[in-house]
């Protein structure tokens, strides 16, 4: 989750011993960091040994978890009889925005690349090594604004129009994301190229 429990429960100052809602928070604080990964395109959780998998004729790969820490292997595969093949020697260059840029393309349109990588940021509630990079203050904040805001209006989930004695309001396409958090995550999209 990219933010913890506590930090949540004390932006809506629930004392910690008041558990009473503890389920339906940590419910909502999974489903933000989930919608920030598909809206960015992207996983933020640090994992060691992600393997994402490309088209074998590219020079640019834009991996799923980044910042990238390190790379360490590359297989090509041909069939699914012949199973990866690990590629010796790739020369390659670490690029901002998880892109690793390969020297040449290793293989044709038919083939699947697959690169091994260390990559992605650490967690709240998890400390940081000094070669990796801690999840972004501002995205932690929007987690939290957004599970405050989903949480304080949970029994309004869905309505898009109120109407009363002044007219009626209809809230935008996306009434879940606030205007704030949407801003944030554009910063944090993954651009596939």
């Amino acid at each position: 989750m990219l933010t913890t429990l506590e930090t949540l429960k004390a932006r809506l100052k629930i004392i910690p011993a008041d558990t009473t809602d503890d389920a339906q928070l940590t419910r909502f604080l999974k489903h933000v960091s989930a919608r920030f990964e598909q809206e960015c395109n992207r996983k933020f959780a640090r994992l060691e040994n992600a393997a994402d998998q490309f088209p074998a004729n590219t020079s640019d790969l834009v991996v799923n978890r980044y910042p990238l820490e390190s790379v360490t292997g590359f297989e090509l595969k041909t069939s699914e009889a012949t199973g990866w093949t690990a590629l010796d020697g790739v020369d390659y260059l670490l690029r901002p925005g998880g892109v690793i840029r390969l020297r040449r393309a290793l293989g044709a349109e038919c083939q699947l690349l697959r690169v091994t990588y260390t990559g992605g940021y650490v967690l709240p509630g998890d400390t940081p090594t000094p070669e990796q990079t801690p999840l972004p203050d501002d995205l932690e904040q929007a987690c939290v604004e957004q599970a405050a805001f989903w949480y304080q209006r949970r029994d309004q989930v869905g309505i898009v129009n109120f109407s009363g004695e002044g007219g009626t309001l209809k809230l935008n396409e996306k009434p879940d994301l606030l205007p704030q958090v949407q801003s944030v995550l554009h910063k944090y999209t993954r651009i596939v190229l």
